[in-house]
């Protein structure tokens, strides 16, 4: 959870609504980076992840007047990014292109300190945990993403993907699932 306390954040966007433009910038200090990594680990893309996270915000910005605090504002905010998400995963569904695999991201550091073996070991292991979650459908990608990084409850999550919670529950058993079996082989 961000730092500052959740009335915060309501606050900034009350004021944001208001026509105070800092309060944007007070909110994207405090998400902007769990957001970036959301969909970073949605899409497997660095730069479509940072321009999908911009367009988040600006979409909070523009949206600012209809918000209303009837959930958690972070349900509210990945709300957002998910939609986004899916869009990009749509748009590039219809336009398909020749992509090579990059090595997208790097969600667990291991410390300096430890050995040169462990080190390699633990980076082998976050790439097949992180290809495995890739290659999720995304709809329990998109569940299994909140729920593990960005800790978000059940009833949170299917705020945030306009589902029930039983939906919810039901994606994240079949991402473990699916999981299980793809980091065993």
């Amino acid at each position: 959870m961000p730092d500052a306390p959740l009335d915060a954040d309501i606050s900034a966007m009350q004021r944001l609504a208001a026509g105070e433009d800092e309060a944007l910038e007070e909110i994207m200090l405090r998400w902007s980076d769990r957001v970036a990594a959301f969909l970073l680990r949605m899409t497997g893309e660095p730069d479509a992840a940072g321009d999908l996270a911009e367009e988040t915000f600006v979409k909070l910005f523009q949206n600012c007047g209809s918000y209303a605090p009837t959930a958690t504002f972070s349900s509210y905010l990945f709300t957002i990014a998910s939609n986004l998400a899916r869009n990009h995963e749509r748009w590039k569904q219809r336009h398909p292109t020749a992509e090579v695999e990059e090595d997208f991201y790097d969600t667990h550091a291991v410390s300096a300190e430890s050995p040169p073996d462990t080190q390699m070991e633990s980076s082998e292991r976050q790439e097949e945990i992180d290809a495995a979650l890739a290659s999720l459908p995304t709809t329990l990608r998109e569940a299994m993403l909140l729920f593990t990084y960005e800790n978000l409850s059940y009833a949170e999550i299917a705020a945030a993907t306009g589902c029930n919670v039983k939906t919810v529950e039901m994606r994240i058993y079949r991402a473990r699932q699916l999981l299980k079996d793809k980091l065993k082989e």
